[in-house]
């Protein structure tokens, strides 16, 4: 404890010694104060010398005593660069005489240091946030470490190989393309006798699906997605005695967008949706078309940018556009139907400008449970369109699958308006049958 001692009255005068001579010196000397300037550095320097004579001699007191008390790492944080440690300060400032020094050494050593705090703060060069960001050296082991030799016969020795043997090098491009989609078959079969006490009538119905999907990602800025969706559901009606079946569901729709990356996150995207139909639309016991493939044809362009989304480990994703500048195509190629999908009547086309938003998710709920939404809305700020479609899926098992489909549409650019609906558009079903997805 006396070598301690002795050590922290060295260190005490060296800080004392730095605090009383080692303030910058004034850069602009004239005659008057040549002297007293000379006076400092010579008192420098002789501060330099005693301090090394009591260094040599602290070293060879160190060297008779034993090893603990030879390699105190406790002084590493007085000779190293100096660090503004918050224990020193807190020590220092605190009421509670059990958080001052754990004993003489340690007590000494944090007034030493605050002595250099508080009178040369610029001598600070580092802080302790700054050293646990930089973190430790080498992480501690805390098991043993334990090699398992295997013992084994010799084996026959490899055949000499010739090193002059041709190589070939293969180069393969990284592919950025990927592929995908999923398709359903499912069908809903209902029998109702003549005599059934509620009535109603026997009827058979089919869905088909199929959704491809190619899209490019270089990883850097450039993503381009593709997606072609088909639809096609039948029904059979034995009150309908104008039609063998009808059309339940009827889509063509292929969704582009070229996207460059702005952020993590957000791109600048042009995005593409272009869908029409397969089949004549007609109504029960009405020989009236109500629409038609190409009748309507729909080609909207946006400009704008879009959110990737990936959400709750992977289960949330899709993506989130807007468009503030957005046109507009619309072909019909029966006159007959340009009134009813808002064109004038006689003509094939209309165009228009507006703003665009599109929301396409698909949140997994789990393996069982899937919900795909699609939500459009397209307004020329005169006129608007919203889609808003909903799918959830029952995975039974890796083929067999049921399917609940939930339509809200509104559209007041028709010429057509419900008394009790307005322009508001509603369509919903049910089905059981195959899925796959690849």
């Amino acid at each position: 404890m006396k070598h301690k001692q002795i050590l922290i009255l060295i260190i005490l005068e060296f800080f004392c010694a730095v605090s009383c001579f080692g303030a910058p010196i004034n850069k602009h000397h004239n005659g008057r104060n040549i002297s007293r300037d000379s006076f400092i550095v010579a008192s420098y320097i002789d501060s330099l010398k005693a301090c090394k004579v009591h260094m040599d001699s602290l070293m060879y007191a160190a060297d008779t005593l034993d090893d603990d008390a030879g390699s105190d790492a406790r002084f590493f944080r007085v000779f190293a660069p100096l660090t503004f440690y918050y224990s020193v300060a807190g020590h220092t400032f605190s009421i509670n005489d059990k958080y001052k020094g754990v004993d003489d050494v340690s007590s000494a050593i944090d007034d030493a240091l605050m002595s250099v705090y508080v009178n040369h703060p610029e001598y600070v060069v580092n802080t302790e946030s700054d050293l646990s960001k930089i973190g430790s050296l080498h992480e501690e082991i805390t098991s043993p470490i334990r090699h398992k030799v295997d013992y084994s016969r010799e084996e026959a020795s490899a055949p000499d190989v010739s090193l002059d043997a041709p190589v070939e090098i293969v180069i393969e491009k990284p592919n950025f393309w990927t592929f995908g989609g999923d398709y359903y078959l499912q069908f809903l079969q209902n029998y109702v006798s003549s005599n059934w006490y509620k009535g109603g009538e026997s009827n058979y119905s089919m869905v088909a699906s199929t959704t491809l999907q190619a899209n490019y990602n270089n990883k850097q800025k450039v993503k381009f997605e593709n997606k072609l969706e088909l639809k096609l559901g039948f029904q059979t009606s034995s009150g309908d005695t104008l039609h063998n079946f009808k059309t339940t569901e009827d889509l063509i729709r292929y969704t582009g967008k070229l996207g460059l990356q702005a952020s993590k996150n957000w791109y600048y995207t042009l995005q593409l949706i272009a869908y029409t139909q397969f089949m004549r639309g007609y109504k029960s016991n009405d020989p009236e078309v109500y629409s038609d493939i190409l009748s309507p044809l729909n080609i909207n362009l946006s400009l704008g940018m879009s959110y990737s989304v990936n959400a709750f480990n992977g289960k949330l994703t899709g993506s989130l556009q807007m468009a503030p500048i957005a046109y507009n195509f619309r072909y019909v190629g029966r006159k007959s139907l340009a009134t009813r999908y808002g064109l004038e009547e006689g003509s094939h086309t209309m165009n228009d400008v507006g703003s665009e938003c599109t929301i396409d998710l698909t949140w997994a709920f789990s393996d069982l449970i899937k919900w795909k939404t699609r939500l459009y809305g397209y307004t020329t700020y005169e006129r608007t369109e919203v889609e808003w479609e909903n799918t959830f899926t029952f995975q039974f098992n890796k083929y067999i699958s049921t399917n609940i489909f939930i339509y809200p549409r509104f559209d007041d650019g028709s010429s057509v308006r419900h008394d009790d609906y307005g322009y508001w558009q509603f369509k919903e079903y049910a089905s059981i049958g195959f899925a796959y997805s690849f």
